[in-house]
């Protein structure tokens, strides 16, 4: 029982590659290499170099591999940058899921994980998000994955394409010092690079309404978000019905003057961090609850805030 990883070569893709093999089910990794790396891919994982736009690639590599669910996280996923780049954005991110899609149903597969975002709250007027928080995405980026959300949706009621989809918000720390972010957009990555140059890392905005005054946010160690998405995989081969859309929330998050005071601790590199002005669009807090992904897809949060600046700091020392 084969699965395709599209974008299986990224962080987050690569992280849900290895969860799979610890499970003893076998991937395929779909990748343009666009943003991702050949080396995160583990040895005896076939590597397939080209992008979700080629519908004939995608059928041929779901035929060839006798592929019966994919796992899709293949994408443009800076939505600050999504802003400038909206028709990029939307081609990689609802045209390329409308050509994989295509080539599922042309092979009979019928069983997809789609990794989404809570960018697709945009920025939700209440102190906890669930899945039936209202939709109002405020990025090209968060638009283009609301849509694929939708695709899904029609494609299972016109095909039976059985699916769902995963809302969750920052990322961090690695499973293996093999793996690391390397975003130039995200905040772990950003004051690693900040401590290692010599540089003060900044906070943005110290007068929110929060205990500190800081943001909070849900941070979410990037294995255990890849176990959920093997976790998903299982149900649907199972023939299990699962909710179209799960949030992977922390249920309190954590906030940007946490963050900072976990990276001197866990980096042993004491700082200070500079302060500067709001920037705008920023709100002050958003936090999801991840109890519908607790009670279907065996997620918790398993590692602390310790545990993803560490691991985070042991993969980018190794790089």
């Amino acid at each position: 029982m084969t699965w395709l990883v599209t974008g299986g070569a990224g962080y987050i893709g690569s992280h849900v590659v290895r969860a799979f093999g610890q499970v003893g089910l076998e991937t395929v990794v779909l990748d343009d290499l666009s943003s991702g790396h050949r080396a995160f891919v583990p040895d005896g994982v076939p590597l397939v170099e080209g992008s979700i736009l080629d519908t004939d690639l995608v059928a041929d590599t779901l035929s060839q591999h006798g592929i019966v669910g994919v796992v899709h996280l293949a994408g443009f996923k800076y939505a600050g940058v999504s802003v400038d780049r909206p028709l990029h954005t939307y081609e990689q991110n609802v045209t390329g899921t409308a050509h994989l899609l295509e080539a599922m149903a042309a092979q009979g597969v019928d069983a997809i994980v789609f990794s989404s975002s809570a960018a697709v709250y945009g920025t939700p007027d209440v102190a906890l998000v669930t899945e039936t928080t209202a939709t109002t995405p405020e990025s090209p980026y968060g638009e283009s994955k609301l849509i694929g959300e939708w695709l899904l949706h029609d494609q299972g009621r016109a095909v039976g394409l059985r699916h769902t989809s995963l809302r969750y918000f920052n990322v961090v720390g690695s499973a293996t010092p093999e793996l690391y972010d390397t975003s130039p957009h995200n905040l772990f990555p950003l004051v690693l690079d900040a401590l290692v140059e010599g540089r003060t890392p900044r906070i943005n905005g110290t007068d929110y309404p929060t205990p500190d005054g800081t943001c909070v946010r849900d941070y979410l160690h990037v294995a255990d978000l890849a176990d959920s998405h093997v976790a998903a995989a299982q149900a649907l081969a199972a023939g299990r019905t699962l909710e179209p859309v799960y949030n992977l929330g922390s249920g309190d998050g954590v906030s940007v003057r946490e963050i900072m005071t976990a990276m001197a601790e866990g980096t042993s590199i004491p700082f200070e961090p500079e302060t500067a002005p709001r920037r705008p669009g920023d709100p002050a807090r958003i936090v999801a609850s991840g109890e519908l992904a607790a009670r279907d897809l065996d997620w918790k949060m398993r590692h602390t805030l310790l545990d993803m600046v560490t691991s985070a700091w042991e993969a980018r020392q190794a790089h």
